[in-house]
């Protein structure tokens, strides 16, 4: 009886474990799309908002010309993956991989823009924006880490030395065009 009974309790693992494949595979079939929308966020706009940090200065700016370019590159990130993935798939796989990649471009922007509701001072706002930034790729590389058993650390330093690299570079463009242009808000 033990024997027959195990071999149940292993069918039934397997048959479970298909399904839970089933759902991963549908899940991570369009990661892809996910990690354009967020990659493209975070280092874009961890540029754009070190940038903007620092040659507005007021973090009411800030925001709103935050969520202003935000807005429309989530658009337009989403409009560039439908048309790319149009000519690669079905137009319902064309629709579906757009709505990833611009839903993942406008929740982490948001997410990257909270400090600046919050607090009233740029740096402590921009310090926050980055700390938002590196949770965000720690969480999304652990992810897709556990899910397609890839190594975590390599992914996870690649990502973060890029987006601080871009946010340096752009705060530097932000402090060299305040002081060229003499722009003072």
């Amino acid at each position: 009886y033990i024997t027959g009974l195990d071999f149940i309790i292993k069918d039934e693992n397997e048959h479970e474990q298909m399904h839970i494949d089933e759902i991963d595979e549908q899940r991570l079939k369009f990661i892809g799309s996910i990690v354009l929308g967020l990659n493209d966020a975070l280092v874009e706009f961890t540029g754009t908002i070190a940038g903007l940090s620092f040659a507005l200065g007021g973090v009411r700016l800030v925001a709103l010309a935050g969520i202003i370019a935000g807005i429309a590159a989530s658009l337009s990130m989403a409009s560039s993956e439908y048309l790319s993935k149009k000519q690669e798939s079905s137009n319902k796989e064309a629709l579906t991989s757009s709505m990833y990649t611009g839903g993942a471009y406008i929740i982490t922007i948001i997410l990257m823009l909270i400090p600046y509701f919050l607090f009233n001072n740029v740096y402590i706002c921009l310090s926050l924006m980055l700390l938002i930034v590196v949770s965000i790729i720690f969480i999304f590389n652990f992810y897709i880490s556990v899910a397609k058993g890839e190594r975590f650390f390599h992914r996870f330093l690649e990502m973060v030395s890029i987006s601080l690299g871009v946010a340096s570079i752009s705060f530097v463009i932000g402090f060299v065009v305040k002081r060229v242009f003499g722009i003072d808000l």
